[in-house]
């Protein structure tokens, strides 16, 4: 099998090349691939000098157009699988082989890395945590099925979901409406339980006075995308 990491990157000096060192170590089997979504600090220069694959974009298209980019050459290149991971470092490819197991074994088309299965490891803050509720609870009244942690960024697809991913795929904030766009698109998804730690470096791209507009933006968008019609995937 072909096998993706996906590792979205705006101004993750401090963290990139550890992050990409610790999923060679700990999952061989995977080829790497960075976007770098037009990093203002020392990201690109640190991939260019450590001979990481990566590919940079001229203009900052955002966590969403970064993800979508990081598809659309795993579509491209014939790939298997694809699995997200942030560049933060945050994720621990240790679990990885969980979620190819599990996306494999129960023939699934997404699985999501949660930290609210087992309640293990950084759980966030709790403001965060409510917000992700209130969303798990939104996507099940919209699509039907309880998804613990919709704004993980650890999650694992086909080649199905890649290619439907490649095509069209949330821009802003995407995770929660991409769960959605999952499950109306008929696909089998799936959580497995993961630790995750706290981020090595650089900044989460939603802060305090970006939170009241992430809460509407995303509702608003989740919304849409339950009563949007859908062809099967």
């Amino acid at each position: 099998m072909k096998k993706l990491v996906i590792i979205p990157a705006h101004n993750e000096a401090l963290s990139i090349k550890s992050t990409v060192e610790t999923i060679r170590a700990k999952a061989p089997s995977y080829d790497v691939i960075v976007i770098n979504d037009h990093s203002l600090d020392d990201t690109g220069k640190i991939l260019k000098d450590n001979n990481i694959p990566a590919i940079n974009l001229s203009v900052n298209l955002g966590i969403g157009g970064a993800v979508q980019t990081g598809y659309k050459y795993g579509a491209i290149n014939g790939y298997d699988l694809a699995v997200q991971v942030d560049g933060d470092g945050q994720h621990d490819p240790e679990y990885l082989k969980t979620l190819e197991e599990a996306l494999i074994n129960n023939n699934a088309d997404l699985v999501i890395g949660s930290r609210f299965i087992d309640k293990e490891g950084f759980q966030s803050s709790s403001l965060r945590r409510s917000g992700i509720r209130y969303f798990t609870g939104l996507i099940k009244l919209l699509g039907h099925q309880t998804i613990t942690d919709p704004t993980s960024g650890m999650r694992m697809v086909n080649s199905k979901t890649m290619k439907l991913w490649a095509k069209d795929y949330p821009r802003d904030f995407p995770e929660p409406e991409s769960c959605l766009m999952a499950l109306k698109s008929k696909l089998k998804v799936m959580e497995v339980p993961v630790i995750m730690k706290e981020r090595q470096g650089g900044k989460s791209s939603i802060h305090i006075l970006k939170g009241a507009y992430y809460m509407i933006k995303v509702t608003f968008a989740l919304i849409l995308e339950g009563v949007r019609s859908h062809d099967d995937a």
